[in-house]
């Protein structure tokens, strides 16, 4: 019998890398490190004082918190290195396919590698894909009790305006796509097999687009249309306010680039105003001059009243305008899709009538026939 089973342990793989990988000297430092604030807050209670920290992280041990913390509310790479400088002043660098951490406090960085595979690109990567795809399923069945409740809300409703109202407000994104016109697909006709399973799918999709009519309450070609042309409208607004909310982003962006750029030379302009022989002086700091003078510049062009914005308020508008942009792409790819669905939809109902369809077809990811 196997020695493991005999004495009731749990094998352990010593060839496989570590999830968190502590080495000796890091183990070491961690209790060195506590003992030592231990003491520190005997002291400080003896004095009646309540010690603010009364565990000790190594930076590694900080750096695989961070990380943890990040990465449970990350939906991809991009989220994770924001959330990290964000929270916790940490930054990210990708290189050659390996993730590595800079601790605030560090001027070298840590790879994932070093603090665990739980930290590496691979199994973070595969962690971020999980967790979109849990957040866009809570959506769907967010958007699916939504749908019935307004369907509920609508039957009960004698206006059939409110019925519409309701149903162009609330959109969930379908499996559509468009009927294929068997006269154009070159490939069709000069393959029976594949013409046939071309036909197929038309019927499927034209089964699917009658289907979506009847739901949605389109009782006529024109009433379909209508809602094409108003969601069209809302689509086009909501991206002239996207592209609004987004220039004045570059805006303060700009400021806050010229501002850091006044502050950081101003202490260097002040030497050389002060200066005795002022051209000795800019020869032997001619950039940190120019750039001081080109952001006084920049930035008393932006002033209306001659005054030099503050970087605090600056960051404060920053973050209200990037909630904005937020909630501004949202409504434009909202609209923008519901666009594109209802496009598929007419294009669909014109050629199950017979009728020329001469709009545009939106661009639509191509897909095999199943």
């Amino acid at each position: 019998m196997d020695i493991c089973h005999r004495e009731h342990l749990h094998q352990i793989d010593l060839l496989a890398p570590a999830e968190k990988k502590i080495t000796d000297r890091e183990y070491h430092a961690q209790r060195r490190g506590q003992k030592k604030l231990d003491e520190r807050n005997r002291q400080l209670r003896a004095d009646g004082l309540t010690p603010r920290k009364t565990n000790f992280q190594t930076q590694k041990e900080f750096l695989r918190s961070a990380i943890e913390d990040a990465a449970a509310l990350s939906h991809c790479q991009e989220d994770f290195q924001n959330l990290l400088l964000a929270k916790y002043n940490v930054k990210l660098k990708v290189s050659r396919g390996r993730f590595s951490y800079l601790h605030p406090e560090r001027g070298k960085y840590i790879t994932g590698r070093m603090l665990g595979t739980h930290y590496e690109e691979a199994y973070l990567l595969e962690l971020f894909k999980e967790n979109a795809e849990r957040e866009e399923n809570k959506k769907k069945t967010v958007d699916v009790e939504k749908y019935n409740i307004e369907s509920e809300k609508a039957a009960a409703s004698p206006s059939n305006l409110l019925h519409e109202e309701s149903l162009s407000i609330l959109f969930i994104k379908s499996d559509l796509r468009l009927v294929v016109d068997l006269q154009d697909c070159i490939k069709a006709q000069q393959n029976a097999a594949y013409a046939n399973k071309v036909k197929l799918s038309n019927l499927k999709e034209m089964a699917k687009t009658v289907a979506y009519i009847q739901e949605h309450g389109y009782n006529t070609r024109d009433s379909l249309e209508n809602s094409f042309s108003e969601i069209k409208s809302h689509a086009s607004t909501s991206r002239k306010e996207l592209k609004s909310v987004e220039d004045n982003l570059r805006k303060v962006n700009e400021q806050i680039h010229y501002t850091g750029q006044y502050l950081a030379n101003k202490p260097v302009y002040q030497k050389f105003v002060k200066a005795k022989n002022k051209g000795q002086f800019r020869q032997e700091h001619p950039a940190e001059i120019a750039l001081y003078e080109s952001a006084r510049k920049f930035l008393k062009g932006q002033s209306a009243d001659g005054q030099l914005p503050s970087m605090k308020l600056l960051k404060a508008e920053k973050e209200k305008l990037l909630r904005q942009k937020k909630e501004a792409q949202k409504t434009y790819h909202y609209y923008r899709d519901y666009q594109k669905e209802l496009n598929t939809i007419c294009s669909n109902v014109d050629k199950i009538l017979g009728q020329p369809h001469t709009r545009q077809p939106e661009k639509q990811k191509s897909a095999d026939i199943s």
